[in-house]
């Protein structure tokens, strides 16, 4: 069992920037596909960015490219999504999920319904 906490969230203006911070219970993360997620009011949750088990190559929605930036750190147990030039469609919360076994590139990993683990999620308002 994998327990993922996220923090960082919180109101920004829009131009502005925020830095998600997941960490995880288990031992080692090295062999986890991790995600980033987001779900706005109303709306499904959607994929956001993901970033692979031991080579770290990085995926995103067309919507975040260039301006968000994810990055993993497995002697912390963490990962991380830099936020840059936020803007208001980009509010919701924000969820971090994880997946020992699923494969993730251009096309794979980005429903949610393949990721096992989930945190909590954290709020991210942008204000116009």
């Amino acid at each position: 069992q994998v327990q993922l906490v996220e923090s960082g969230g919180g109101l920004v203006q829009a131009g502005g920037s925020l830095r998600l911070s997941c960490a995880a219970s288990e031992h080692t993360i090295s062999n986890y596909v991790m995600a980033w997620f987001r779900q706005a009011p109303g709306k499904e949750r959607e994929f956001v960015a993901g970033i692979g088990r031991r080579s770290g190559t990085t995926f995103y929605t067309d919507s975040v490219k260039g301006r968000f930036f994810m990055s993993r750190d497995n002697s912390k147990k963490s990962v991380y999504l830099e936020m840059n030039n936020l803007k208001p469609e980009d509010t919701a919360v924000y969820y971090c999920a994880a997946d020992q076994f699923l494969p993730i590139g251009e096309h794979t990993g980005r429903q949610a319904i393949g990721y096992l683990y989930w945190g909590q999620g954290t709020q991210v308002t942008v204000s116009s």
